[in-house]
């Protein structure tokens, strides 16, 4: 038996892999892992659905033609190779641009931002975990100089007295984490959830708040105007572990309640009594997640939740605080070590001196040689074929999960190469012009970073299939073909060593949790400096991480859903995750089992707006933004509002619809909130049946 971990969300639930004759034969949730004892979800159960799967890529193939072929690998490398140097002789080097993903390991998150840098010595890089968590890790930064998802460990949920979630669905997105909300629940907990839908989640909880999309900056303002009203706020708190107060308490003196009730939709007698449950709790709990974060304004969003947190003294209390859900199996880790176009491993500042001294320190290099700064996803995307030219896309499928895709495949199809590396023939990398196969789960060591800060190992259990490599190897030896090989180590192990004092002094400081101690068991989260140093699995209980150890209240004022209804598309579009898929479903929608339970994306309409329409539920409609159409059928459901559509991001063109409006600081899309119309799909004609004469 083989422990390891979920291939999927950012729980990383322990799991155990039984093999026979050099093959994975069963999988089970490991009970001793305290994340998800024993526990899993129906993705997680059927992870070994892909292992042998028929589509599996087991040969680099090169583009001749229109076809895609299959090559040996030095012929598939030295192309690859050859198409850098030609770019950036002609280009220049940021010319030449890396795009990552959230479940590549610590290791290759780090060797990959590494690469970009060292071997290519260019600028344009980024990751997906842009379109995930991106406004929450700004938002925590500012407030309290440091993120992580989790600030505790996700036991602790099952600690608070009331616990309002915003946004999220973890009864679908993430099942195994529902252990600890319904063992709250038990010991007599108040669940409030926030969430433009009557979801699993809000179905198991005692309230449920249902704001019009994008909408939820105010609703937390109007939170915070009533507890500074009512009396409510933890003045000594306030004084003695924060900053900037007064600030926000003018600016959400115009957020009073009847106004806030018009703007959401949200009655204010329930705004008074979520707030007073809160605020009378002895342990009290605010989680927000996607729903609130992919808006334009989403970091003001989450600052906003957060500033509602600090206020009421929640932060750094046990079993209380503000937290975010993160989504993507290593988002945590991808975004800690230099997949970001501003970052360097250890949560690190790329525009910061002493940070580039100490990074090319470890790595060998003059700091001088490192790029600045480049452009996050969507701008680094958007610029594909005209300042980018060619583009290594790892574990990625922007032309699913982008948002405004269609645009975005147009801009790669602009693109004078593009390289992938992958397990299975995405639809980006059946745009390719050669894609190299990378290993699963099961058949490659590393770490990874759970939502919780929880630093994990994963274990090998089988040999990869022939002619398949990890992405390690396949970015040394691209080095080695541009004469940088000697500065990417294949192993994992030496790798992790490597990432580990590249790390240390960072905010997210590694140099302590070797690979000895979690081999050994032992439950660490980062910071954790020393090889003696327990670890941190809860953050803010003395010091928030600013110099003066005070959290920071940011003044948020709303805007509003920055894409209007008006006649011509007169509803809101609303998308997120389903309980079967996952991501762009480059491996959900080819899981037998997985595709079974939702072989179709359906958009939820209220029967009331379906009646209004003059449609029933399994109607094929077409969802119109001002950017695309799409075609979907419908699912009557009452658990909408009537003013909205949800339709779950899995499927190929679905995001060709959303918007990619920008948040200014953290340069997440809104993804959640768009304008859009929605029209019947006439059936066929039937074709006449001949007359026999």
């Amino acid at each position: 038996m083989t422990a390891t971990h979920c291939p999927y969300c950012s729980l990383q639930c322990g799991i155990e892999l039984e093999t026979r004759a050099g093959a994975v034969t069963a999988l089970t949730g490991l009970e001793s892992f305290p994340t998800n004892r024993g526990g899993l979800c129906r993705k997680g159960s059927t992870a070994l659905e892909l292992l042998a799967h028929p589509e599996r890529l087991t040969s680099p193939l090169l583009r001749v033609g229109d076809e895609l072929v299959p090559v040996d690998w030095d012929t598939a490398l030295d192309r690859v190779a050859a198409e850098i140097r030609r770019v950036q002789e002609r280009y220049g080097p940021d010319a030449v641009g890396c795009f990552g993903g959230g479940g590549l390991t610590n290791e290759k998150a780090y060797q990959f931002g590494k690469f970009a840098r060292v071997a290519l010595r260019s600028a344009s890089i980024d990751y997906n975990g842009r379109f995930c968590m991106s406004s929450a890790a700004a938002a925590a930064t500012r407030s309290f100089g440091i993120d992580r998802g989790l600030p505790f460990p996700l036991p602790d949920i099952a600690e608070a007295d009331v616990l309002l979630l915003v946004g999220s669905n973890p009864a679908d997105t993430m099942p195994p984490a529902m252990r600890w909300f319904e063992a709250g629940r038990e010991r007599g907990a108040e669940h409030i959830v926030v969430d433009p839908r009557y979801t699993a989640t809000a179905a198991a909880a005692h309230r449920h708040l249902q704001p019009v999309p994008g909408t939820d900056l105010a609703l937390a303002n109007g939170l915070l105007h009533i507890a500074i009203a009512d009396g409510l706020v933890d003045e000594e708190y306030v004084r003695t572990r924060t900053t900037g107060f007064d600030e926000v308490r003018r600016a959400v003196r115009a957020d009073w309640p009847d106004r806030v009730e018009r703007t959401t939709g949200v009655p204010v007698a329930a705004l008074r009594a979520t707030v007073h449950a809160l605020a009378s709790a002895g342990q009290a709990m605010i989680l927000t997640a996607r729903g609130a974060e992919q808006h334009a304004d989403g970091t003001d969003t989450v600052t906003a939740w957060i500033n509602l947190a600090l206020a009421l003294g929640l932060q750094g209390r046990p079993g209380s605080g503000w937290a975010t859900v993160t989504g993507q199996g290593n988002g945590q880790g991808g975004r800690e070590h230099g997949q970001k176009a501003d970052q360097l491993p250890g949560y690190r500042k790329l525009a910061d001196p002493a940070a580039r001294a100490h990074v090319a320190g470890v790595w060998g290099v003059d700091p001088d040689s490192l790029p600045q700064p480049g452009v996050s996803a969507y701008e680094l995307l958007d610029s594909l074929g005209t300042d980018v030219k060619m583009l290594l896309l790892g574990a990625s499928n922007p032309v699913v999960s982008a948002p405004n895709a269609a645009h975005v495949r147009r801009r790669m199809e602009s693109l004078d190469f593009l390289v992938v590396t992958d397990f299975f023939l995405s639809e980006s990398a059946r745009m390719a012009d050669v894609v190299f196969p990378t290993t699963q789960f099961a058949e490659e060591e590393g770490t990874l970073t759970n939502l919780e800060g929880r630093v994990l190992r994963r274990r090998k259990a089988v040999e990869p299939p022939a002619g398949v490599r990890s992405e390690l190897e396949i970015w040394h030896a691209l080095a080695a073909r541009l004469g940088r090989g000697e500065f990417f180590p294949t192993e994992p192990r030496e790798v992790y060593d490597e990432l580990r004092r590249a790390s240390a002094g960072g905010p997210a400081d590694y140099a302590g949790i070797s690979w000895e101690r979690l081999d050994a068991g032992e439950e660490l989260f980062w910071p954790c400096p020393s090889d003696d140093h327990p670890g941190t699995p809860r953050l803010f209980a003395e010091l928030f991480a600013h110099p003066d150890g005070k959290a920071r209240f940011m003044a948020v004022t709303p805007r509003g859903v920055t894409e209007r209804t008006d006649v011509t598309y007169p509803f809101l579009l609303t998308t997120g995750r389903s309980r079967a898929h996952y991501q762009s479903g480059t491996q959900t929608r080819r899981s037998p089992t997985l595709a079974a339970a939702e072989p179709e994306a359906l958009a939820e309409v209220h029967p009331d707006l379906a009646r209004l329409l003059g449609l029933t539920d399994g109607d094929l409609v077409r969802l119109t933004t001002r950017r695309a159409s799409a075609e979907v059928r419908i699912r009557c459901t009452r658990t909408i509002r009537r003013d909205t559509v949800f339709v779950p991001f899995h499927w190929p063109g679905v995001n060709d619809l959303t918007s990619a409006r920008l948040d200014p600081t953290s340069r997440m899309p809104e993804f959640k909130a768009c304008a859009v119309a929605v029209s019947r799909v006439p059936a066929p004609l039937s074709t006449p049946q001949e007359v026999p004469a």
